[in-house]
């Protein structure tokens, strides 16, 4: 780490401390619960639990990956600051005021459907009680795929331990213009990632990995062997158990960047693959990036869903949409305090959005323009918070 983000996790941690030894904390909770309406409801979001998160580190986007001991130790935090562990449904029923809650709502929720879910935070939800929804891009479970930011950052990473340098003058753009950014150190890979797969469509990220794989020749391999996803009777053990699952699009598709008719395709028939599987009603979705506009949102109210979240790490208000609920984005180093070990203290004051509440940070928005053909050349958005290496205030 740099010594910029040495000093800012000092800084973090430190404030941190006061806040929660102070009792600030739960003053700060009262105050934002009291700006949401009388009842906090937080959404927290991870993607893969793994078992070794430093072994994983080294061959994995780091923002994607939490070890299954901090998992643990999450919910545990969760429940000790006052947090009640609820369904979807619950929570949309005490936003809509159609319930009341006698305590703070937490709902964890899970994205991709990696199998390392079902391995490593299915034993854990079961054990404590916990309930969770998992969004499933619906076409890619039960294959071999992996998915376009895995394959990316395991071929860009193969290519610098090849140590190709002059390669780009044989890439075409926008691969060339990736490649020179992290070759050149002008870019951590996750940080250039983000900014590349929030600028560019599924079609250009496929094309991009076709170059890439065509530079390395055939006796590198292709496919990352980790971030697998789960299959189907996996996740019917799950739901047996009670655990939901709701749609993610048919292909982790960003749908701000397509155009309607792939839109309403990806949200119809996602829905309707996990209804076969599963037999039961899907009605919950997850914005692939967390982007939106209204004509996705449309999209969805005319499919029969009744929410959609984002990872927009915000406030959820009671009285408010539905269709654009706030999410907490959780890593491991989500929990690292100065030492470089887990800070119970430093995580309570996240999950309580402390700094949030003092002003310490500003949210990254999820409403985007529902981009063309037209538009494909448009300055690249702000990043998204979900594979950056950083961790911010």
């Amino acid at each position: 780490m740099d010594m910029r983000g040495v000093v800012r996790r000092a800084m973090k941690s430190a404030a941190a401390g006061v806040l929660h030894h102070s009792g600030l904390r739960k003053a700060l909770a009262s105050y934002r619960r009291h700006q949401s309406g009388g009842r906090r409801v937080l959404i927290v979001s991870y993607h893969r639990v793994v078992e070794d998160f430093f072994g994983e580190l080294q061959r994995s986007i780091p923002g994607l990956l939490i070890s299954q001991e901090t998992f643990r130790r999450h919910l545990e935090g969760l429940s000790a600051a006052g947090y009640k562990f609820a369904t979807i449904g619950e929570a949309l029923d005490v936003m809509s005021g159609a319930k009341t809650a006698h305590d703070d709502l937490c709902v964890v929720t899970f994205d991709d459907g990696y199998r390392d879910v079902y391995r490593y935070a299915y034993p854990v939800l079961k054990e404590m009680g916990v309930p969770a929804i998992t969004y499933l891009p619906s076409n890619l479970i039960g294959t071999d795929f992996r998915f376009n930011h895995d394959r990316l950052f395991h071929l860009v990473h193969q290519v610098q331990a090849q140590g190709f340098q002059p390669m780009f003058d044989v890439l075409e753009e926008p691969a060339a213009s990736l490649m020179t950014e992290v070759m050149s150190g002008r870019k951590r890979l996750s940080a250039a990632l983000d900014d590349f797969i929030g600028h560019h469509s599924s079609a250009t990220l496929v094309d991009t990995i076709h170059a890439l794989e065509a530079r390395l020749g055939p006796d590198v391999p292709k496919l990352p062997e980790q971030g697998d996803l789960m299959n189907w009777d996996e996740v019917r053990e799950m739901a047996r158990d009670g655990f939901e699952f709701g749609a993610h699009t048919l292909g982790h598709v960003v749908l701000t960047h397509e155009p309607l008719d792939v839109v309403e395709r990806e949200v119809r028939e996602s829905k309707a693959i996990i209804e076969r599987e599963l037999g039961t009603p899907v009605r919950d979705f997850a914005y692939c990036n967390g982007w939106y506009s209204d004509d996705v949102i449309d999209v969805l109210m005319r499919n029969g869903f009744r929410s959609a979240v984002t990872t927009e790490d915000m406030s959820n208000r009671i009285g408010g949409n539905p269709f654009t609920l706030k999410r907490k984005v959780l890593w491991e180093n989500f929990s690292v305090g100065v030492t470089g070990g887990y800070s119970p203290s430093l995580t309570v004051c996240q999950l309580d959005d402390c700094f949030g509440t003092l002003g310490m940070r500003e949210p990254v928005l999820g409403r985007r323009p529902q981009r063309t053909e037209k538009d494909k050349d448009a300055p690249t958005p702000p990043p998204s918070p979900i594979i950056q290496e950083g961790v911010a205030w």
